[in-house]
């Protein structure tokens, strides 16, 4: 099981797409992983044939742990057919016959690779974001269990979460049912985000001259409001900043985050410099990420790395007001409700660690001029940067 993201720890095998005896070339895709934010693809790393015992479909499985085999020849594949009905209710390995050409090897199956060992403390190996997201929350790296990479935030966010389980459900009976990776993904980052301390800052605003430029020029809404948010960031560069231990760190290009809606749970793709590029470009690239969005097929740099948030349910009319949990490494999220007459409650949430009320007030100012007049959203940005 290959590391797809940089907070990936365990992947979700969702079938195999080649079966055992199947010729492969390096670079082949053979199996579907669905990782904390997409299904992707995990590609041969050698040419052969696929051998078996396969891992299940449908399991859970530690990054680094066996899922196949590749053979050098299709002689050495017949005797794992065992392998070739997966149950995601049954252990990859339960009551499968290992073949002859695999003896003495690791089966596959979700177990913590050998490498993964506790490691004295001055052989402790984190990222920087992972050392700083530990000393955020409480958290000693140098008892953290290392994989063979080093502790990643995944890891210091797991760490984090209280042991202690709810009581048990009162009422009716009921069954549990196992959340989608990007669900569960979902709920750690929000758990972790709390701990941010936040405010919420909400102005009425008109949307009228916006809504004419989107219907005069076809692009969509949503894009035309992360522009405004971007050119708005970019007006007041503390917002485009992340708290961090040592100090602000404050991005040089402003990316903006736009949450879709899945069937398997909110995701964010990506807009990169949202600030800086012709607005052209943005709409290929925003048709791009939200089809991918919703096929579940959102590589990690397609949603990681965003510096603002943008969520909008606009389109749903009973929807007047609300405000969202701040993701981690952004300073705001910016909240669009449905219109009420003519006006919209726009809802400012804030890291108050890196802005404060006087801060949020003056971005709502510049973002209401630019949906008053809505011109410079669609030309290259020439308005000045405004103090911070």
């Amino acid at each position: 099981m290959p590391a797809l993201s940089d907070t990936m720890t365990t992947g979700r095998l969702v079938k195999w797409t080649k079966r055992i005896g199947d010729p492969i070339k390096k670079g082949d895709s053979i199996a579907d992983v669905e990782t904390d934010k997409a299904v992707m693809d995990i590609e041969a790393f050698h040419d052969g044939y696929l051998a078996g015992p396969l891992a299940a479909e449908g399991s859970e499985l530690s990054v680094g742990a066996t899922i196949g085999y590749i053979a050098d020849s299709p002689d050495a594949t017949a005797t794992s057919s065992a392998g070739t009905a997966p149950s995601p209710a049954v252990p990859p390995t339960q009551g499968v016959a290992i073949p002859a050409h695999l003896a003495g090897l690791p089966p596959p199956g979700p177990t913590v690779p050998s490498a993964a060992r506790p490691v004295a403390a001055a052989r402790v190996r984190a990222s920087p974001y992972a050392r700083r997201l530990a000393q955020q929350m409480g958290v000693d790296v140098k008892q953290m269990i290392a994989q063979p990479d080093g502790v990643h935030a995944e890891a210091i966010l797991n760490a984090a979460r209280p042991t202690t389980r709810p009581a048990p459900i009162a009422g009716p009976p009921y069954r549990l049912e196992r959340a989608s990776s990007v669900r569960e993904t979902l709920a750690r980052n929000m758990t972790a985000s709390l701990a941010t301390p936040t405010f919420h800052m909400t102005a009425r605003l008109t949307l009228a001259p916006l809504l004419a430029v989107s219907k005069d020029t076809g692009m969509s809404l949503t894009l035309l409001l992360a522009r405004a948010c971007a050119l708005t960031v970019k007006a007041h560069g503390l917002f485009n900043a992340m708290y961090t231990p040592e100090g602000f760190a404050i991005r040089e290009r402003v990316d903006v985050a736009i949450a879709v809606d899945t069937l398997q749970g909110l995701v964010a793709p990506v807009i990169r410099d949202a600030a800086g590029r012709p607005l052209a470009e943005l709409a290929v690239d925003w048709l791009r990420m939200h089809e991918k969005a919703l096929g579940g097929r959102l590589n990690p740099q397609d949603y990681q790395g965003a510096t603002f948030y943008l969520s909008n349910l606009g389109m749903y009319s009973v929807v007047h007001s609300f405000d969202a949990v701040l993701p981690l490494g952004a300073a705001a999220i910016l909240c669009v409700a449905a219109a009420d007459g003519e006006r919209t409650s726009f809802t400012l949430g804030c890291d108050h660690r890196v802005v404060a009320g006087a801060d949020a007030a003056r971005f709502l100012k510049t973002f209401a001029e630019y949906l008053a007049d809505p011109g410079p959203l669609i030309e290259m940005p020439q308005r000045a940067a405004a103090s911070t």
